[in-house]
């Protein structure tokens, strides 16, 4: 404490003052010196005691910076007395939290990212291993014709589900980096649903299976047309899959004060109870889940609507369909 620079000044002055004030006292008298000297000196030693005592605070905080850099983060500094020793112990406790809650969530983020990419190397090692046996049945000179066609088409297949399984996780992690720049602009439903119809028209029309939709051509909402349009078609994919040849798929669309609201319908055999709670997770297959479902679409569809202020619930019943609801809140200006 003593090699401080600032507390030397101070006892300097300290001592300055208390001696110019014990000579001044002298030239009145011998005891009025006497005491202005004892005087002095008990504040100066209290003075001394007193930073000595918060020196020493100052350490234990250091100390317990220390500790809690290193990832300790069970100390417990909070003090309820009054000053501002007291101020920063509760402020470091507070930190404290913050950073404890912090690394229990990079925690947890190690662990998803763990099973993530556990999940991706299982999603590309089925197609991959597939495509490795057929090119090496393609190598054999006696392989028919028509087996030749059949195992380059399947090799195209799977090759089109790994690049749609790449695409679509190269978008999950620019929604989850935050590095998506949704547009806010004004989206008509109408449009927005010939838009995302267009790709699943041919599968609808290979299982014959009708469309009907409703809505005022004003319904609008404020959002991205392009990252939109790419989560109801995820949504009207999963619908097409699941709804039997010859079924019927319906879209209703309406707009109040508070939202504007987006209802996708099919006539399919509906998700079990059991599965309702969890096909918005990543990588998640139901009972009713084909061999080829990666179990993403729906998941990134969830993921860019809620990033455009919406939100998304699915009701169904087995036998009886299922219904998903999208609702884009306005904004509150």
């Amino acid at each position: 404490m003593l090699r401080n620079r600032e507390i030397q000044i101070l006892l300097l002055l300290m001592g300055t003052i208390s001696l110019a004030g014990t000579v001044l006292a002298a030239s009145f008298a011998l005891n009025t010196a006497i005491v202005t000297l004892i005087t002095a000196a008990l504040l100066i030693g209290c003075c001394f005691g007193f930073t000595y005592w918060r020196y020493r605070e100052i350490q234990k905080l250091s100390g317990y910076l220390r500790q809690i850099s290193s990832g300790d983060y069970s100390l417990d500094v909070r003090d309820n007395q009054e000053g501002e020793l007291s101020i920063l112990k509760n402020d470091i406790y507070k930190m404290t939290l913050r950073l404890s809650e912090q690394s229990s969530l990079l925690q947890q983020d190690k662990i998803k990212l763990t099973h993530a990419i556990s999940d991706i190397s299982h999603q590309l090692r089925t197609p991959l291993t597939s495509m490795t046996v057929m090119a090496d049945l393609l190598s054999e000179p006696e392989l028919p014709m028509e087996k030749r066609r059949e195992f380059t088409s399947n090799i195209r297949t799977q090759l089109e589900r790994i690049g749609w399984l790449v695409a679509s996780l190269l978008k999950f992690s620019k929604i989850d980096a935050g590095t998506v720049q949704f547009k806010k602009e004004a989206i008509f439903v109408k449009h927005l649903v010939q838009k995302a119809l267009e790709p699943v028209l041919i599968p609808m029309d290979i299982k014959e299976q009708t469309i009907a939709v409703e809505g005022e051509d004003g319904v609008r909402f404020t959002g991205d047309l392009n990252w939109t349009s790419e989560a109801v078609l995820n949504i009207l994919k999963n619908c097409v899959e699941h709804t039997p040849s010859g079924g019927r798929i319906a879209i209703s669309f309406a707009e109040n004060v508070l939202f504007t609201e987006i209802i996708i319908a099919d006539s399919g055999k509906g998700i079990p109870k059991e599965d309702l709670p969890h096909i918005f997770k990543r990588f998640y297959k139901g009972k009713n889940a084909s061999e080829d479902s990666v179990g993403i679409g729906l998941a990134l569809a969830q993921s860019i609507i809620t990033s455009q202020n919406g939100d998304i619930e699915v009701k169904s019943a087995a036998g009886k369909g299922t219904q998903f609801h999208i609702k884009f809140y306005k904004q509150v200006v």
